[in-house]
């Protein structure tokens, strides 16, 4: 078999590809590959333009029979993605993600298909749609001056109410806790109740969100010079707009949100009354444009309270890479079209959905000399960095029509084209 077709695809994306078949059974890696590079080169969701865009070799009815009864798990995919992304990237401390969004749904027979609030308020949309509320956890990489969100786990809420994503949360951190021993877990408003921030805790991360403005915060109580009775002062004096006023206030110009900001802020160690008493550092914050005006005053809260309050701005900033995976998982890898008639299922051909997203989006990490044959289809971009868009390009160039099947070696346990002498893992 002629081989030469293939030489632009980075081995990196044969290793990662074999690492990620050792979460399924050995019976059920070639179906999966052949779904996996089918959503990868499409754009649309559905199962059978993935069945089309590779020269399958079952007939199309085993794919949707293996999603609807194969012996395999998606949480144990999304896991191994979780240790991939550790094994390539490694970090002393992980930053985790917990956020939720809606794909919209016509259908009230689609599986926890319920009326959510648009709180986006995005144009020409009702404050009210219909629609399935995912709950995501992912991870942010970041190289340079770029941060990525690597989806890793999704989790479909039921249709008794937006309590049910509070639960979520808590088991998405409890699931990936072996694979993540230290990391800052970044929330948005929503997430940031004592349930949700006191399970991090448990579990050993630390947390940094933003919380509403009017939060109930205290001083450390000043301990009395001699022994009195009665229970010791549990807060000391509350943090009214006065005293937060008094505070010293500082100027400083950060990098934030893609580019240069001047941000005035004042920080202060305050317990949190909704946390029963947690000692936490806290950050009052405003962003200053080029008038001179003054936006209105966020509230950010880290329970790690040796950072600085630069750090945890820009810690903070991070949770919103998640904006653009979604938006992104949506509209150009088909998470919008997803259709499955039972929940099991549409786990399962989600977490296929995201692994297709996530496999690009780790190879535009790698160093663009390891990406310039495959990226040779755009000479246009040559100067722009590498983007995952341009890498499935060129992967669509390259694989449609391909018989992935053949690619899997059942006797060393390993992925990558007939003949093709693929470098040993490093892994």
């Amino acid at each position: 078999m002629n081989t030469r077709g293939y030489r632009p695809i980075p081995d990196a994306l044969y290793h990662w590809t074999t690492f990620l078949c050792q979460a399924l059974p050995l019976r059920s890696i070639p179906t999966f590959l052949e779904l996996l590079f089918g959503a990868l080169l499409t754009s649309t969701g559905f199962v059978t333009d993935a069945y089309l865009a590779l020269s399958m070799q079952r007939h199309w009815s085993s794919y949707y029979k293996w999603l609807q009864k194969g012996c395999w798990s998606w949480l144990s995919l999304g896991l191994q993605l979780a240790r991939l992304v550790g094994r390539e990237y490694p970090r002393s401390k992980s930053l985790l993600v917990i956020d939720d969004t809606v794909v919209l749904r016509s259908s009230g027979k689609a599986p926890s298909v319920a009326v959510h609030h648009q709180h986006g308020r995005k144009c020409n949309r009702p404050g009210y749609v219909r629609g399935q509320c995912w709950v995501n956890l992912s991870t942010v990489l970041t190289r340079g001056s770029r941060s990525v969100a690597i989806p890793l786990l999704n989790r479909l809420t039921r249709q008794t109410g937006n309590t049910n994503k509070l639960l979520i949360a808590r088991t998405l951190l409890r699931t990936v806790r072996p694979v993540y021993r230290e990391a800052i877990v970044l929330l948005d408003s929503w997430y940031m109740r004592r349930q949700v921030i006191q399970h991090a805790l448990d579990q050993g991360y630390g947390v940094i969100g933003q919380v509403r403005k009017d939060t109930a915060l205290y001083a450390e109580p000043v301990l009395p010079e001699r022994p009195r009775l009665g229970r010791p002062r549990r807060y000391g004096e509350k943090y009214t707009a006065e005293r937060v006023t008094a505070l010293e206030e500082r100027r400083v110009s950060l990098t934030l949100y893609g580019k240069a900001q001047t941000v005035r802020y004042r920080t202060a160690i305050a317990m949190a009354r909704f946390l029963n008493g947690q000692r936490v550092k806290v950050v009052w914050v405003r962003f200053e444009d080029e008038q001179g005006q003054l936006s209105r005053p966020r509230l950010l809260l880290s329970t790690l309270t040796e950072l600085s309050g630069e750090q945890i701005l820009q810690y903070y900033e991070k949770r919103w890479c998640c904006e653009p995976m979604f938006n992104q998982l949506k509209h150009a890898w088909g998470m919008q079209e997803t259709w499955q008639q039972t929940r099991q299922v549409l786990h399962r051909w989600v977490q296929i959905v995201t692994l297709a997203y996530a496999l690009p989006q780790l190879l535009a990490m790698l160093p663009s000399e390891q990406l310039e044959t495959l990226c040779q289809w755009t000479p246009w971009r040559s100067k722009h960095p590498m983007t995952a868009g341009r890498i499935r390009l060129g992967l669509h160039r390259i694989l449609w029509q391909v018989r992935i099947r053949d690619w899997w070696n059942p006797k060393s346990r390993k992925f990558g084209p007939p003949g093709y002498p693929v470098s040993p893992d490093s892994g």
